[in-house]
């Protein structure tokens, strides 16, 4: 059974940081390309950011010099370390894995969580 399992979200006051853990099972999560997204209620789901197999990153403008994706192999185990947090942060960040880089950052994903929420408040 394929599985991707969030942990990590919660409520935090602006400035403040969190980590996010996707921990996948069920496929050979190593082979794969990981990301995080997010969305708000009533929005697109956007992309956050992006690491591939070799560890090559990609991070949307409003992520970068803040957020850090890392991963873990052995562990499979995906992180976000969310820095200076801002308001406009809170939203629900999904985990995915997808086989295909280029599309990746459109949202073409092959696995996804279940989501775990941030809550940033001023």
């Amino acid at each position: 059974q394929v599985q991707l399992v969030e942990s990590g979200g919660g409520s935090v006051q602006a400035g403040g940081s969190l980590r996010l853990s996707c921990t996948a099972s069920g496929f050979p999560a190593s082979r794969f390309n990981m990301g995080w997204f997010r969305q708000v209620l009533g929005n697109g789901r956007e992309g956050v950011a992006l690491i591939d197999i070799m560890g090559s990153t990609r991070y949307s403008d409003s992520a970068k010099g803040r957020f850090t994706i890392s991963r873990d192999n052995a562990k499979n185990t995906l992180y976000l370390q969310m820095n200076s947090l801002k308001p406009e942060d809170t939203a629900m960040y999904y985990c995915a894995a997808g086989s295909q880089w280029s599309n990746f950052w459109n949202g073409d994903a092959t696995y996804w969580g279940q989501g775990t929420q941030v809550i940033v408040s001023a």
